[in-house]
């Protein structure tokens, strides 16, 4: 299998039977063997209906119901899982992605490149509440990640099949699958795609989306940085808490001796007990990570390196 078109669906009823003419008219012009794989994220409406009218008709066609709607990443997660193609394609259901940019991105990916991000420079969406978040959102990614696209909640990627095996996603994470597959040593580039506005039916999500992607942001720069050295982390804060501590209990005693002030009213002593304490905590988390981490890596025999490629090995 060449391609395969990963699609979240959810609500989408009036959205679906366009956007599988439009997926067929794009695979079918290319030429190559191909997959379409939509996810029903427990839709509501008669979306799952007229799903199994078209994969009843059709065989490149594949259909997943969720039992009920666990979100766009594990729907996203779930298309990977089952796709069969070295090309992993995912798009929005709701026809704001176009089908058109498909071979743009594999064309890419041909170029040697392991991920091709999509940018939808010309954004068709509300100013306040979607374009600035996301600009704001985005400027704050590449920072952290050190992978800097213009576009990180672009649904429209194209993905070597290999980048995707080693990346579990959970919350909001399916944004952040360059970064995850940068850390692995994946070669991203990003390309101008086409933007829609949304015809028919509603987005689901809005600005609180925000916080949960911030949330998500946090744990992989964790992920990035310091998923197999976590002592490296907290056992930096735990010195510095201590440090801090034992400079504050200096501070007390030059009182104590050289401006005969009581320690028991002293603030500082407090503080001081505090630090201390705070920094032995920051070091005793830093070393139950290191348990975890070697307990996760080891009882799977999971390496901490990706291999792309090797000669001769047996």
């Amino acid at each position: 299998m060449d391609i395969s078109i990963v699609v979240p669906v959810y609500n989408e009823q009036d959205n679906v039977d366009a956007v599988y003419s439009a997926l067929k008219v794009a695979l079918q012009a290319m030429g190559c063997s191909y997959e379409i794989v939509m996810v029903d994220d427990g839709s509501t409406d008669e979306s799952y209906k007229k799903l199994t009218l078209l994969a009843s008709a059709d065989a490149a066609l594949k259909v997943i119901r969720f039992r009920r709607n666990f979100g766009q990443t594990a729907a996203m997660s779930a298309g990977f899982d089952y796709a069969k193609g070295d090309i992993i394609i995912p798009l929005d259901g709701d026809l704001q992605n176009d089908p058109a940019d498909i071979p743009r991105l594999v064309a890419k990916i041909h170029e040697g490149y392991d991920v091709v991000s999509g940018w939808r420079r010309s954004r068709k969406d509300t100013f306040i509440t979607r374009k600035i978040p996301s600009l704001l959102a985005n400027a704050l990614i590449s920072r952290l990640t050190g992978v800097h696209l213009h576009d990180y909640g672009c649904t429209l990627k194209a993905y070597r099949s290999e980048v995707l095996d080693g990346i579990n996603l959970y919350g909001e994470m399916h944004r952040f699958v360059p970064a995850l597959a940068c850390q692995f040593g994946a070669k991203v580039a990003e390309l101008p795609v086409n933007h829609f506005p949304r015809l028919h039916g509603v987005s689901k999500y809005g600005i609180s989306r925000t916080f949960r992607v911030i949330l998500d942001l946090i744990t992989v720069k964790f992920l990035m940085a310091y998923s197999t050295k976590p002592i490296q982390l907290f056992g930096k804060w735990g010195i510095y808490t201590i440090l801090a501590g034992f400079g504050t209990g200096a501070m007390t005693l030059y009182m104590k001796i050289f401006e005969h002030l009581s320690m028991n009213r002293n603030p500082l002593l407090i503080l001081t007990a505090f630090l201390l304490f705070m920094g032995a905590q920051f070091i005793v988390l830093g070393l139950l990570g290191e348990l975890n981490v070697r307990t996760y890596f080891e009882s799977q025999r999971k390496p901490i390196y990706a291999v792309k490629d090797g000669i001769n090995l047996d």
